[in-house]
């Protein structure tokens, strides 16, 4: 039987039609399927996933019996260049190069007072001296960002920072207590709040001893007895907290400046704070093959007499 070619063209025509709609629905759904990647990066950038469904939580920080952060653990700040310098700097003898910490102002350096600078260019032609060098008590805020672990020890009423240099330790009070009038410290003295999940430590009575100073980093960027300290820690994920902390001293400073570290817990397994008996330039003596000397007496230490040394006596 022969079909007429206008019969066979209709049903070619309606043949084709069908294929090209199988054509195109298979082609939507590829490019929807293509799509997918693309929705899921952009959600994964902050904006939200396919069906209303958000990104999933973070690790969440260990927390107390009472709700607040617990920051209890040893950490460490890995950049060793903030305590040769806090203001960014070109690699010198014994400081390695560094970015800076300071985070305010903009340009990354202290803002000094015009009568202040003279001292600190003093403090950085004789950075010999730095206090730490005599084994000296580093201060704050410079005890945080030292290349030595320390270990936090919370309460709800009270909190201790024990330092593994030169056995130097804080007591944070969180009693709503007074500063204690009259008294230095070369740690200062801590009274502490919370403000949100973040810990907000006030350090006064700060220690500025002409000749047991402290410095903010090994080239001699100095405070004088006026210096108040505001501290911030603040979680960044369970095992990071990054420290902030806003310092002001009228004497020295023409307004309030801040530096910002981040801190890392240590995990590695039985890692805990050991007892680092510090000695004046021990390396120095090793070298010399004087490792019999325990201190070495010169006229800036003064002579070691008892237990500490003596800046003012002569020998």
């Amino acid at each position: 039987m022969r079909v007429p070619v206008t019969v066979l063209s209709i049903v070619s025509l309606v043949a084709a039609g069908v294929l090209a709609g199988v054509v195109l629905t298979a082609g939507s759904q590829a490019g929807l399927l293509g799509q997918a990647p693309v929705l899921v990066a952009q959600a994964g950038r902050g904006a939200q996933a396919p069906g209303g469904r958000g990104q999933a939580a973070g690790p969440a920080i260990p927390r107390t019996p009472d709700g607040k952060p617990d920051f209890s653990g040893i950490w460490q700040v890995l950049d060793n260049s903030t305590n040769g310098n806090v203001e960014p700097h070109a690699a010198s003898y014994g400081v390695r190069a560094g970015q800076g910490a300071i985070v305010d102002p903009a340009d990354g350096k202290i803002p000094y007072l015009p009568a202040a600078l003279a001292r600190r260019q003093e403090n950085f032609k004789n950075r010999a001296k730095d206090p730490i060098a005599y084994c000296w008590k580093p201060g704050v805020p410079r005890i945080t960002y030292i290349p030595f672990p320390f270990q936090i020890t919370q309460t709800p009423k009270w909190i201790q920072m024990t330092y593994e240099f030169v056995h130097s330790h804080r007591n944070v009070y969180l009693n709503d207590s007074e500063h204690l009038p009259g008294i230095d410290f070369y740690n200062g003295d801590s009274r502490a709040k919370w403000d949100g999940d973040t810990l907000v430590v006030d350090v006064k009575n700060i220690n500025d001893d002409p000749n047991r100073p402290t410095w903010f980093d090994s080239t001699g960027n100095y405070h004088s007895d006026q210096l108040h300290v505001v501290e911030r820690y603040a979680f960044h994920g369970p095992d990071h907290i990054v420290y902030r902390a806003t310092m002001e001293d009228p004497k020295v400073f023409a307004r309030p400046w801040t530096l910002e570290v981040l801190l890392y817990r240590h995990k590695e397994k039985n890692f805990r704070i050991m007892e680092y008996e510090c000695q004046v330039f021990k390396e120095k003596l090793a070298l010399e093959g004087k490792r019999n000397l325990v201190v070495v007496e010169d006229n800036y230490a003064g002579p070691f007499v008892g237990r500490e040394f003596h800046p003012n006596e002569k020998k």
